[in-house]
């Protein structure tokens, strides 16, 4: 059997062969015997015309051997990272579809019939679920059954609208034509949550079915790192989720802020026995511009996401933020006029008691709340030309037709 070296090029789908079961490994000698015969024992009990495929990512415990010895192919993945494993498995990959899962003995080989099943009335994707399956004793650390794992698939059912109960499901199949037209990039663990992300906002049909979850095979700790790679598939959905990340927090600040400096303006405020008074209207005032920020940074980032293919278009998003630059300046110019008014207000009041001691508690409302808008307005003149400069940035270029 020969040991070829794997590329991102993807390979022609082999016809005559209708499932790729691939393995990423890194140093599994322990476990990937094991898990190769239940995988052998599935094809040959099934029926189904398969494969098995070993994408090795730099293992030097013999893992490579051991694949080639029982008869699989085994692919050397020159790139380090679990997703950069799977994207060079599935790129090489000659079935139609494909089934994923860690080579640890944590997941059974020999149990994919559900997953066919899904992918043969149509699923592009299927996902395992340990939480509907049966997650054995000592499988799952406490920290991730009960934190790691259900926040994070609650936030991908929040941001994404995923009805997907397992976010994190190492165990999955998929049609292999339709996740390469996604273009996955991800080259860490990551990469499961680009999967379920990039599939579902593409419209893919995306199922779920019971997985029994078993203790790794391993006397070596395993290569995934909780607080690590629990932050960098939080980082990955707040990327993909601007309206989370930006849009709802900005709209938030800015609401309080307006309130908040709308009630202070004439005067303290009392609640409670609790006086909200000048360095309350301070707070408001900043909250204002640092939402009006953020929902700025929601917006840029919103069309360079549509522009580059991983945000999907919206008609009523793309009205929203389908930005003109002149109407822009001339709200931030209105705005600057308005806080200017403000501003030369109170310059005038210190004129008229000659420089000297002004009404505190009043002026400085007036002059707080003059200088906050003020400031918006001059923020929203700036950043209305880098949206400008931004967008023309990640438009596709034409070409030019000499007359």
């Amino acid at each position: 059997m020969s040991h070829p070296a794997s590329s991102p090029t993807a390979v022609a789908t082999d016809t005559a062969t209708e499932l790729t079961i691939l393995m990423p490994c890194l140093n599994e000698a322990e476990t990937l015997a094991a898990c190769i015969r239940e995988a052998q024992a599935y094809l040959d009990r099934s029926g189904v015309q398969g494969e098995i495929l070993i994408a090795d990512n730099g293992s030097t415990d013999g893992s490579q051997a051991i694949g080639l010895s029982l008869g699989v192919r085994v692919i050397d993945v020159p790139v380090r990272g679990y997703g950069a494993a799977l994207q060079a498995g599935i790129a090489a990959a000659h079935g139609r579809y494909v089934i994923m899962g860690d080579a640890d003995m944590s997941y059974d080989f020999s149990a994919l019939q559900p997953f066919v099943d899904c992918l043969l009335a149509g699923a592009d994707l299927v996902m395992g679920n340990r939480f509907n399956g049966r997650i054995e004793p000592r499988a799952m650390p406490l920290l991730h059954r009960y934190l790691g794992n259900p926040v994070l698939s609650f936030l991908g059912r929040l941001f994404f609208k995923i009805h997907i109960g397992d976010f994190h499901c190492g165990l999955r199949g998929f049609a292999r034509e339709r996740i390469l037209a996604l273009g996955l990039t991800s080259p860490g663990m990551e990469f499961a949550s680009e999967m379920v992300v990039r599939a579902s906002r593409a419209g893919y049909a995306v199922a779920e079915v019971p997985t029994r979850l078993r203790p790794d095979g391993r006397s070596r700790p395993p290569h995934l790192r909780t607080w690590r790679d629990g932050w960098r598939h939080l980082r990955f959905m707040l990327m993909y989720s601007p309206s989370w990340l930006f849009l709802y927090p900005g709209i938030t600040l800015i609401l309080f802020g307006l309130l908040g400096s709308g009630l202070l303006l004439p005067g303290p405020v009392a609640i409670g026995g609790i006086v909200f008074d000048i360095h309350t209207l301070m707070a408001t005032g900043a909250s204002v511009l640092i939402g009006m920020q953020l929902a700025i940074f929601a917006m840029i980032s919103k069309r360079i996401g549509v522009r580059r293919g991983y945000l999907p278009a919206s008609l009523a998003l793309e009205r929203f933020y389908d930005f003109r630059l002149e109407p822009a300046l001339l709200l931030a110019a209105f705005l600057v006029l308005l806080g200017g008014s403000g501003m030369v207000w109170t310059f005038a009041q210190w004129i008229g008691v000659s420089f000297g001691r002004l009404d505190y508690p009043y002026t400085v409302r007036v002059f707080l709340v003059s200088l906050t808008v003020m400031t918006a307005g001059i923020q929203l003149a700036f950043s209305a030309f880098l949206t400008v400069i931004i967008d023309a940035a990640v438009e596709p270029r034409r070409g030019i037709t000499a007359g």
